[in-house]
């Protein structure tokens, strides 16, 4: 893989690799490296520190004991919580949408009155 392969910025001075005689320059390919490794830094996963309280280790240690890294399970139970969250939210404005439109407001009163006719008294 090509070092430009990690980044779209420009290329530094270090990171035109030239060849003398068919073979890279060793200070070039330690300039490459050390250009890799910053722009690399520039897009790894942040690190985050939390504080568990005893449910939570519990809930973490629930989630590795199926397999799952500690960084793994802490990354799906976020991912999972706010997707259920974000479900939630959807949920709650399509259940919301008809109550805002006066025509089907109507329409539910209309079934809902005929429902309640067609009820067996008693």
């Amino acid at each position: 893989m090509s070092p430009r392969a990690f980044c779209d910025a420009p290329p530094c001075e270090h990171c035109r690799i030239g060849k003398v005689d068919g073979r890279a320059r060793a200070v070039d390919i330690v300039w490459v490296a050390a250009c890799i490794t910053i722009r690399l830094a520039r897009i790894v996963a942040k690190a985050i520190s939390v504080r568990l309280d005893e449910e939570t280790e519990r809930a973490l240690q629930t989630l590795e004991a199926s397999g799952l890294s500690r960084s793994d399970a802490i990354r799906s139970a976020l991912i999972s919580s706010a997707d259920r969250l974000l479900r939630g939210r959807e949920l709650a404005a399509e259940v919301a949408a008809p109550e805002a439109d006066e025509a089907d407001r109507d329409e539910m009163l209309a079934v809902s009155s005929l429902m309640e006719s067609m009820r067996a008294s008693g």
